[in-house]
């Protein structure tokens, strides 16, 4: 691979640095996965093979457990499942996806020995699996795991010792990445892709990492010059830099020492209080109101969980009014409120609603965000939607305009996202002309195509920020 090498990198290990300049939104590599499993809790509902979201699959007739788009999927991924296939009926049932993951990887390792391609830059005996960093609880559920991986691995496929398969379920804890479905909306699998184990933190990073038609794609979020060391999020910039930093040791077992760190950028936005004409409220104001928003988020999310959407806007409500006029547009706290208020008015159809509150919401990221932040670009992309949705069309195109340049870089023009969002593009524009030339013929042309509803988001209220924000895959 000529564009990056490895290097060893001071006070992390080993990494990788670009051998040539990269400009924003450049493909610095791709990689498929080694292996990749669907989650347990989507099983029947994800094609094992592609990973397409389907209503109707078929289900492999000798395991019953894998399921498949059709029979040229199935015939694509058989080469997988087969010892899978085997081992499922010889156990009785399915074990969970860490165990899935690492007997599929295994199986290829056995076959195609620890390099499988030209482009692979380490070998899984290279990378850290910190199993001695481990937490007891975490190493009690790590061992119950390879014991049952012991019980469902075939007598005839070839036997580990029980140090190398301790290294693969910790490389696999600490290094699996999510598997998105086919619009890239939805986490659903796991994987393992070597390449990008060897590329580390930073939590105002460099690069940003996509799902794109199978493979990761590692793409520059900005300039980067030769030598430079490549980096990733593997938490979401949003958190205070203290909990970044207790999220980095607890699951990835290193201390960061970034400058966002060290220096707390961004923290007094975080947290903050509302200046109203150069006036700030007191500390004392600011905390009262920061604690009564952190109960209200538990309330929220326990009536989400049960799916009581009128609860949850009562209480977002509730919580705004208090604390609106107190924090800060950037305070954490609140801008989840707003985000969560947004997508469930829109869920229930109350448009103008949702459109206030998404676009509260992307103001406050944009000043917290990098500007090419992937999580930016698809709160834009779903404001500039509520926007179209509540006829408010100036504003929507302009968001949807805004997402569209972030998606460019971070996602790139054939990812099925990004050729959504160019879709949305020239159809809003064509309405704007339209507004502008007649208001009347455009509002009754757009109640006709809200008919045809040809722009919707996700049927559940679900965040699709989250996705982006949780790419890197850590078992709960």
């Amino acid at each position: 691979m000529e564009s990056v090498a490895i290097f060893d990198s001071p006070g992390k290990g080993r990494g990788l640095k670009a051998t040539k300049e990269f400009w924003a939104g450049d493909v610095i590599f791709s990689e498929p996965s080694l292996a990749a499993v669907v989650f347990d809790s989507l099983a029947e509902r994800i094609c094992h093979s592609c990973f397409r979201r389907q209503d109707k699959l078929q289900r492999c007739g000798q395991c019953k457990f894998a399921h498949y788009c059709d029979r040229t999927c199935q015939r694509a991924g058989w080469a997988e499942h087969k010892q899978e296939c085997s081992a499922i009926k010889a156990f009785g049932k399915a074990p969970n996806e860490s165990i899935r993951l690492v007997a599929r990887i295994m199986w290829r390792l056995d076959k195609e020995g620890s390099v499988v391609s030209d482009m692979q830059l380490t070998t899984l005996d290279e990378l850290e699996d910190h199993v001695d960093d481990m937490q007891e609880d975490e190493l009690k559920e790590f061992k119950v795991d390879i014991h049952n991986f012991l019980d469902y691995w075939p007598r005839n496929s070839k036997q580990h010792t029980i140090d190398d398969i301790s290294h693969i379920f910790g490389v696999v804890n600490c290094n699996g990445f999510t598997v998105s479905d086919q619009r890239g909306l939805q986490a659903v699998g796991v994987g393992l892709f070597p390449n990008l184990c060897l590329v580390n933190h930073d939590c105002w990073p460099n690069c940003t990492v996509i799902l794109n038609h199978g493979k990761i794609e590692l793409r520059s979020v900005g300039k980067i010059s030769e030598g430079e060391e490549l980096t990733v999020a593997y938490v979401d910039f949003l958190n205070l830099s203290e909990e970044r930093q207790r999220l980095l040791k607890t699951q990835y077992f290193f201390d960061c020492t970034c400058e966002h760190c060290k220096d707390h950028i961004k923290d007094d936005l975080k947290l903050g209080g509302r200046e109203v004409d150069g006036v700030k409220p007191s500390d004392e104001q600011v905390k009262e109101a920061t604690d009564f928003c952190f109960q209200m988020l538990e309330k929220m999310d326990k009536a989400r969980l049960n799916g009581d959407y009128h609860e949850v806007v009562k209480v977002c409500r509730e919580c705004i009014e208090k604390t609106e006029p107190v924090l800060a547009d950037t305070h954490i706290y609140l801008l989840r409120m707003w985000s969560t208020l947004s997508e469930v008015q829109a869920y229930l159809q109350y448009f103008n609603d949702a459109a206030d509150y998404a676009r509260k919401m992307v103001d406050g990221y944009v000043k917290l965000y990098h500007p090419n932040n992937a999580a930016l670009g698809m709160a834009a992309m779903r404001a500039g939607v509520t926007h179209w949705q509540a006829g408010l069309i100036e504003v929507g195109h302009g968001m949807i305009c805004k997402a569209y340049a972030i998606l460019m870089v971070t996602h790139g023009p054939t990812h099925p996202i990004t050729k959504d969002l160019e879709a949305m593009r020239m159809q809003t524009e064509m309405e704007l002309r339209m507004f502008k030339q007649n208001e009347y013929v455009y509002h009754s042309m757009r109640d006709a195509a809200l008919k045809n509803k040809p722009m919707t988001m996700m049927h559940q209220p679900e965040s699709m920020e989250e996705g982006i924000k949780n790419l890197f895959h850590r078992r709960k």
